[in-house]
């Protein structure tokens, strides 16, 4: 963090795992940390930092369906994704969700449907699903928000099993399926997705996660073969299979460029991507979350071709040379040194790792000396994301885990279907565990997957959305800091893509001076509020912002004596908005 030199920082995570662990609680990952007072002095009941806004108040009023059957096909507990997205632009949050559906094992009576809700501005949603035209009703996985024609209205990409689907925002209150004219079905089981420039022209590219090979006729038994007990099996049985990157034509069509572009040629079983620039080069990289093989780093040529080098860089496996079973990951600059680092889930006996980056195409795993190894060994996760949710300035952590056997309990007697969220604060010094001081939703246990984070109220403490395999969504309402000052910034690339994914935000507000990079997805089959929220600590102004503008601008542009505790629209080139 500023003021830490490198060495200072992995000093202070070396001594979390050392003997002077009982002496240095506050700064170290302990499981169910929890804040005692001194003897005699009654324990105060702290204030939650997040509040569950139950379903009668908010009015989402749905849940997701898996279709699970006794032949235990695998899709059914893999999804399912959600996102917040101004569909309309008035400036709140609306949020989609994603469902199971019709398919080659699942032909549910009467269909089911996916769901937009439109944001009333007063904390309650309207269900404008049928009205908005973006119903699907395939077996849903995930979705990816993108203004991929810049004509300013967010559009709609859902993956699914079977034939992915891509809405465009008509900009009235309704989309259309523009899927077959744009190419971009995907046949196969596409998980998550991805917006981003990656060949610097302006306009935003997709890159389309492809899990396994598998259709109905390929599932296979797995379970106890005397008795004839199934459970889902683990991914290792089925093959892989070739992800996707499509080139946008700048007419509404897209290119596959997978081949060319080598994508191709590195065969995985992906469920996470995210878009990020490991090596400051100005051009996004690929960090791929795979499933029982190797994860991916793409690292970008700059020459329309990318090269897989996650070996190389120390993502690919476990720190003792294993697949592991990736699943949701996240890229951010946590330790503010100026070089992203990455962050992977997954799956129970494996540990979830933070990866440092050593500003060599090279990275550290600082899960066990942080004690992030010890707390996630009997865990499994899905949706991640690294966020500032109190606005001091530093980015935390939070993440949505469940496992995916909804058997596991019966042939393991320490690891648990539903799981507990979890959530860490950022010190300026390491993370430390607070999922016990977070509120009543922490104490209780989910079948998560998808997370997406976004300010649906639009006070500035960022919410967060997790959707339940089988089960209702959980709507978190964020009330950790009020007396902390922050600034929401909302990017619109006018040279470069219009997203302004890649873009680099700089801030000073007195003592405190952050920077953070816009990077694309993340997560595992959702979507985030696309503005950037600022954390100022209790300074009441910014003293200066500087936005670097993505390539091909490269424009850098300086604002001074902005407001605070609101929302802004910065224009490239055309200043506020």
């Amino acid at each position: 963090m500023p003021g830490w030199t490198r060495r200072q920082f992995v000093k202070g995570l070396s001594l979390a795992s050392s003997g002077c662990l009982a002496k240095l609680q506050s700064i170290s990952l302990l499981p169910h940390f929890r804040s005692v007072p001194p003897a005699g002095i009654p324990k105060a009941t702290p204030k939650p930092l997040f509040e569950e806004v139950p379903s009668a108040a908010s009015g989402l009023a749905w849940r997701h369906e898996n279709g699970r059957s006794p032949d235990y096909y695998l899709p059914e507990t893999t999804g399912a994704g959600c996102a917040f997205l101004d569909y309309d632009n008035d400036g709140w949050m609306d949020i989609y969700l994603v469902n199971g559906g019709k398919c080659d094992f699942f032909t549910p009576d009467p269909p089911l449907r996916n769901a937009l809700y439109r944001n009333n501005r007063d904390g309650t949603f309207t269900d404008v699903t049928e009205k908005a035209g973006v119903a699907a009703g395939g077996y849903g996985m995930g979705v990816a928000v993108g203004d991929y024609d810049a004509d300013g209205w967010p559009d709609l990409y859902v993956t699914q099993y079977g034939r992915s689907i891509l809405y465009h925002n008509n900009g009235n209150g309704t989309f259309t399926d523009v899927t077959q004219k744009a190419g971009l079905a995907a046949p196969g089981w596409a998980s998550s997705a991805v917006w981003f420039d990656y060949d610097n022209d302006g306009r935003l590219d997709l890159f389309v996660c492809r899990f396994v090979d598998f259709d109905k006729s390929k599932n296979k038994f797995c379970g106890d073969a005397k008795t004839g007990e199934r459970y889902y099996c683990v991914p290792r049985v089925y093959a892989p299979a070739a992800s996707w990157l499509f080139h946008n034509n700048g007419n509404g069509t897209f290119t596959d460029v997978s081949k060319e572009s080598g994508i191709a040629k590195a065969l995985g079983k992906a469920w996470g991507v995210v878009a990020t620039d490991v090596n400051n080069d100005g051009w996004m990289d690929l960090f791929v979350a795979n499933d029982t093989v190797a994860n991916f780093l793409f690292v970008n040529k700059r020459n329309g071709k990318f090269e897989e080098l996650g070996l190389d860089a120390g993502v690919a496996y476990s720190q003792s040379g294993r697949e592991r079973s990736g699943m949701g990951v996240d890229s951010a600059d946590f330790d503010q040194d100026g070089w992203q680092d990455l962050f992977v889930t997954n799956v129970d006996q494996e540990m979830y790792s933070i990866y440092r980056n050593n500003h060599d195409l090279t990275f550290e795993d600082l899960a066990g000396p942080m004690g992030l190894g010890r707390l996630t060994r009997l865990m499994s996760g899905w949706g991640v994301k690294f966020f500032d949710y109190d606005n001091d300035g530093n980015l935390d952590l939070f993440i949505a885990n469940g496992h995916p056997d909804d058997k596991i309990e019966s042939h393991s007697s320490h690891v648990t279907y539903k799981e507990p969220l979890l959530l860490f604060h950022n010190n300026g010094r390491t993370l430390e565990n607070v999922s016990d001081l977070a509120g009543p939703a922490f104490a209780q246990s989910f079948a998560a997957r998808g997370m997406a984070v976004g300010d649906f109220n639009n006070d500035g403490a960022l919410d967060v959305l997790v959707s339940v395999n089988g089960g209702s969504p959980v709507l978190l309402k964020n009330v950790s800091a009020p007396e902390n000052h922050w600034l929401g910034v909302r990017l619109v690339g006018k040279k470069s893509n219009p997203d302004a994914v890649g873009a680099r935000i700089t801030w000073q507000a007195g003592d405190l001076k952050r920077s953070r990079l816009k990077v694309g997805g993340g997560s595992y089959l959702s979507s985030h509020d696309p503005r950037e929220v600022l954390g100022l600590g209790k300074q009441k102004k910014i003293d200066k912002l500087e936005i670097r503008w993505p390539q091909p601008s490269e424009r850098t542009e300086t604002f001074t004596d902005l407001p605070v505790d609101r929302y802004i629209t910065l224009v490239e080139g055309a200043g506020i908005k």
